[in-house]
């Protein structure tokens, strides 16, 4: 009996073994941030907060602001009324103005202008010369306004009616011009005020006064 030898051939695929090859574990990243401690940050709230409120006093301090201009004092020196050749009055009146300076700088005006109405009738006005007011002071002009031959017509009435009363009202716009003394630097200055001034010819006094700034 004839005996078969089989012979099995060899793959290429016997001869290659699978190499392992480690993976590396999942990397993790980590980032790196500087930390500031809450009470550091506290503090620089703070001091934030601090720069901002002196900034603004700052600024509210040396921002320039128009000066106070009043009338302290308005007394009736003459008034007489004429009716013939035509209705008209003669008034003569003193005048004093107050000036106060709000700000950290001096002033210097170069005039003061007022002008006296009656009844939204414009009686006249008078200029006043240079001045100077310092720093948070305060100064005072007089002033002496005549006025002659003034025409008030109807009005002429109802002036010899407040004359009777004792008590007159006028309308005065005083206006201000000059400039600010801001370290070496001039800034100008102008203001108008206009008030409504209740005068008692009595005893010659203000009796009431209501001003608003243009």
């Amino acid at each position: 009996m004839l005996s078969r030898t089989v012979t099995m051939a060899t793959s290429k695929a016997d001869y290659y073994h699978p190499i392992h090859v480690p993976i590396p574990p999942h990397q993790n990243y980590v980032v790196l941030t500087p930390y500031y401690h809450s009470s550091n940050r506290r503090r620089l709230r703070i001091i934030c907060t601090g720069l901002i409120i002196l900034l603004a006093a700052v600024v509210y301090i040396f921002w320039p602001a128009d000066p106070d201009v009043k009338i302290v004092r308005l007394r009736l020196n003459r008034i007489h009324v004429h009716t013939f050749p035509r209705v008209s009055v003669d008034i003569s009146m003193f005048v004093t103005v107050k000036v106060r300076n709000t700000d950290v700088y001096s002033i210097d005006y170069k005039m003061i202008d007022v002008a006296v109405g009656y009844r939204g009738k414009k009686l006249g006005h008078v200029r006043s010369h240079r001045g100077h007011v310092r720093a948070r002071g305060s100064s005072y002009v007089d002033a002496l306004l005549d006025f002659d031959g003034v025409e008030l017509m109807s009005d002429a009435v109802y002036l010899l009616k407040d004359l009777a009363k004792g008590r007159v009202p006028f309308d005065t716009r005083t206006e201000i011009e000059g400039q600010l003394g801001l370290f070496f630097i001039q800034v100008p200055l102008s203001a108008k005020v206009s008030c409504e001034v209740l005068v008692n010819t009595i005893n010659q006094t203000i009796a009431r006064q209501n001003c608003v700034a243009e």
